[in-house]
């Protein structure tokens, strides 16, 4: 009889103390929800560096040229065939949409994208969804804009391996393209200027669908869970992350050492300044869950991993200042992942172009 007592006790105490602590969780939770269903003027300060110059977190904004796109449509369509069409690369296989395909949000889920001839490329294919908000593009920051980004890919030899003469001469060909060059542009000049402007204003369509974070900010306070609701508070406080992940789009269109770099120089090799060494841009963290693998290698292949990394980072002397060891616990390791899914959307419906003959 002793004997079942205490295993009965061995089994009673453990299941008290889970109950305790979902209790004390709920707690919080709806604690928070109170303080977050607030405007966000009324939310609690984040914890960021003194020198940070931050934005609050806030809904996805449209895309920079929604109210024009009925005057654009046509170089809207120009642009989107020309993204996808694989004549404009040497081998007549690879196009924008090779590494950037709509069904896989805008990425490849590759660590490192496979171009000309089987070629790997140097990093990871980021999103282009909301690529309009950076001030520069690539992760080392070397096109200034989108337009001047459009070039690059195309003349890559570990790309699609053209040279633009010979793309332009290609699409002068294309009679559906001369068609489309004049709807677009009132003349059918064809050029690299125009072909690249065509492509920057499609991309500056590609926006994010609406995320459960989007719902709760516009007023549905249920749409985040208990866990996410704590994972925002830790995201905005404990976890650090809006020294480098704030605004809207949780960018701070900035580059940082944070530790991951290895043998690549990042920013360095744009601006050649020693404090730039292993820099690379801030992404931005909408669709973080759909958009792996991370870090600009694509060396991690779990979000755990990431969390992991800059939970106990390698630190040495080049690291950012804003790096630090958080010592989160697993709970709210959960819990941060938990408010990265909420920002994270479904793909936005999207239909390929029927390319121009």
């Amino acid at each position: 009889m002793k004997k079942l007592l205490v295993i009965s006790s061995l089994i009673f105490v453990p299941l008290l103390l889970v109950s305790f602590i979902t209790r004390e969780s709920a707690s919080q939770a709806n604690r928070l929800r109170k303080i977050y269903s607030q405007h966000p003027s009324q939310w609690p300060a984040p914890f960021v560096d003194d020198n940070v110059k931050w934005t609050e977190l806030g809904l996805i904004p449209p895309s920079p040229i929604e109210n024009q796109k009925d005057s654009l449509q046509n170089i809207i369509a120009l642009g989107k065939a020309l993204f996808f069409d694989p004549r404009l690369s040497s081998s007549g296989k690879i196009s924008c949409a090779t590494c950037h395909d709509p069904a896989l949000h805008w990425t490849d889920k590759k660590e490192k994208s496979i171009g000309h001839e089987g070629a790997t490329t140097q990093r990871n294919a980021p999103t282009i969804l909301n690529s309009w908000v950076y001030h520069k593009l690539f992760w080392d920051g070397r096109a200034r804009d989108l337009q001047d980004q459009a070039f690059g890919p195309i003349e890559s030899e570990s790309e699609m391996n053209s040279e633009m003469p010979d793309v332009i001469r290609t699409i002068r060909k294309i009679k559906g393209y001369r068609e489309f060059f004049e709807k677009a542009f009132g003349k059918n000049e064809i050029n690299p200027d125009r072909m690249t402007e065509a492509i920057t204003v499609f991309e500056k369509t590609i926006v994010s669908n609406k995320s459960s974070f989007d719902r709760f900010l516009e007023g549905n306070k249920m749409a985040l869970s208990n866990s996410a609701l704590r994972g925002l508070h830790l995201f905005r406080t404990k976890a650090r992350c809006m020294n480098c992940h704030h605004g809207a789009l949780l960018t701070d269109n900035l580059f940082h050492n944070i530790g991951t770099a290895g043998a690549d120089v990042g920013l360095y090799k744009v601006t050649h300044a020693d404090a730039d060494s292993g820099k690379f841009k801030t992404p931005s963290l909408r669709e973080v869950m759909h958009t792996g693998p991370w870090l600009h290698d694509g060396s991690l292949k779990h979000i755990e991993a990431v969390i992991e990394r800059l939970n106990e980072p390698a630190m040495n002397s080049q690291i950012s200042h804003l790096i630090r060891p958080l010592h989160l616990n697993k709970n709210e390791k959960k819990d941060l992942i938990s408010f990265l899914i909420a920002i994270s959307a479904p793909a936005p419906h999207f239909e390929k172009p029927v390319l121009p003959q």
